[in-house]
């Protein structure tokens, strides 16, 4: 239920925290709370929580009373820097809805709700979404003494005083008598954290009171009692696992090397073929002699085409793992989604240079080898294009090779420290260095073994990838609640001038 006024000067806030009779979508699915249901033992006990977190209070209740089928409630925010973050956001109704957390004692299950006939508040919490649509807060008191001498309802009476009215709303149907008594439910509207305690005995204390209880009936503290058990049996009692945010994977810190190592354009905004003239005769230039006849020769043109493919990925979550777990979770699935799309997208553009580049003089797997190999394609790559040949992209093997490349002294040739006349840079703490003047870039969708197609040298220029922005979106699934989150993105790849790209060729 929004916040309708907040004052960040007298830090009290006033609202309506419950509509009895209407269906609420709490925690453990519709709810309705009968008239009158909830009981309030003490109200100075009750604390302003911020979204449902034990451990986050910004305030403390001052007043709780009902009003036809709503209750009221006054809260002091606390003067801390917490508490006046949470007020200045009621206050600009960016956080604005009030939502109880109760304990419920006794309930009818319904056709499609679950009838609460008798609870305990336990805490009410400023929230973004409230279960109840018209828990509002209504006021924000305007100076401190009007809070304390004008609160919006009269104090709610004592435990021993007060009368729990049972008679049912308008709205909801009549009540059986001697209702099904379910002790101990689950907090209402409470959120599940990953973080929490998987139960709730953290000293010697809570664990005689949960003992008490369970003498008393109490089926949590029963529970919780085994759990306690079964952990202090291997001296764990009260040191509970803890579950961190970061979830490992093997799928990022790669990016795409090969789109490094040549031309790139943004995909046209229509199509699914892609058409780029190119010369196959050019208009030609002599030397004649004075008064002679000009030579006439026609330039010739074809066209190079490329089809544009589609490149996508889906995860589809359950509507209860989608709300219900750490947002972490759905952080890490759209950033693998990303991952592989990357990854399927790099080895896209190694597979067209391997069928459109030209094959290399053949050289020997060593590092003799290499040399060879930059030697030769470099020059052939400039010969046939006209651009100079600028990167050499390779596998896990060639990085291998360069790493461990030594001169006839036994002194390494790219992995010197301070070398006076380098062949180059290949680190084992990057991907990224030079060989013989070319940019080096290692990627681990080039083959992993010394043979053929094991290393490329490339002039950009002599290859283009087309490529749109990647997008994501998002379906709900009516019939079993599911959410789907696919990525997509559309991408071309074209050869340009085959012998700008020069193919490492195993003897």
């Amino acid at each position: 239920m929004p916040i309708q006024a907040a004052d960040t000067e007298r830090r009290i806030i006033s609202g309506k925290v419950m509509e009895y009779g209407a269906i609420g979508s709490t925690s453990v699915g519709p709810v309705v709370f009968e008239r009158g249901s909830i009981q309030i033992p003490n109200t100075a006990k009750i604390k302003l929580l911020a979204q449902h977190e034990p451990n986050n209070p910004i305030g403390r209740a001052q007043s709780f009373s009902t009003e036809g089928n709503f209750m009221y409630g006054n809260f002091k925010i606390s003067n801390s820097s917490k508490g006046t973050d949470y007020l200045t956001l009621a206050a600009e109704d960016l956080v604005s809805g009030l939502s109880v957390g109760v304990e419920v004692i006794a309930s009818l299950p319904k056709d499609n709700y679950l009838l609460v006939t008798a609870a305990t508040l336990v805490e009410v919490s400023l929230v973004e979404s409230p279960a109840f649509e018209n828990a509002t807060v209504t006021k924000v008191a305007a100076s401190e003494s009007e809070a304390e001498q004008e609160p919006t309802q009269p104090t709610t009476e004592t435990e021993s005083e007060a009368v729990v009215e049972q008679t049912p709303a308008a709205a909801i149907p009549e009540v059986e008598t001697a209702p099904v008594v379910e002790a101990s439910r689950p907090t209402i509207t409470t959120p599940y954290n990953s973080q929490t305690v998987r139960h709730g005995i953290t000293s010697s204390g809570e664990l005689l009171r949960h003992k008490i209880l369970a003498t008393q009936g109490n089926e949590q503290s029963k529970l919780w009692l085994t759990a306690a058990d079964d952990f202090s049996s291997a001296g764990l009692g009260f040191n509970p696992t803890q579950y961190l945010r970061d979830i490992v994977s093997t799928q990022g810190n790669f990016g795409r090397p090969a789109m490094e190592c040549v031309d790139r354009q943004t995909l046209p905004a229509s199509g699914m073929t892609i058409n780029r003239p190119k010369f196959t005769t050019y208009p030609t230039v002599t030397v004649e002699a004075e008064g002679g006849a000009v030579d006439n020769t026609d330039a010739v043109s074809a066209y190079l085409t490329s089809t544009v493919s589609k490149y996508s990925g889906m995860q589809t979550l359950s509507i209860e793992l989608l709300e219900r777990s750490d947002p972490g979770f759905f952080d890490a699935i759209t950033r693998e989604l990303q991952n592989n799309y990357d990854k399927v997208t790099d080895a896209a553009v190694i597979a067209a240079l391997t069928a459109g580049g030209t094959q290399a003089s053949t050289v020997a797997a060593t590092s003799a080898g290499i040399i060879s190999y930059v030697s030769q394609a470099a020059p052939a790559a400039y010969l046939a294009s006209s651009y100079f040949a600028k990167n050499y992209l390779a596998g896990s093997s060639q990085w291998t090779l360069l790493l461990g490349a030594t001169d006839s002294t036994g002194r390494p040739i790219y992995n010197a420290g301070a070398p006076m006349n380098s062949g180059g840079v290949a680190a084992p703490t990057s991907a990224k260095g030079t060989v013989l003047g070319l940019d080096l870039y290692v990627d681990r969708n080039v083959v992993s073994t010394t043979i053929d197609e094991s290393a490329f040298i490339i002039s950009p220029e002599a290859f283009t990838v087309f490529e749109s922005p990647t997008a994501y979106m998002s379906v709900n699934v009516v019939s079993n609640l599911q959410v789907q989150v696919a990525i997509y993105g559309y991408m071309a790849t074209m050869v340009n001038v085959s012998g700008g790209i020069q193919r490492f060729n195993l003897t």
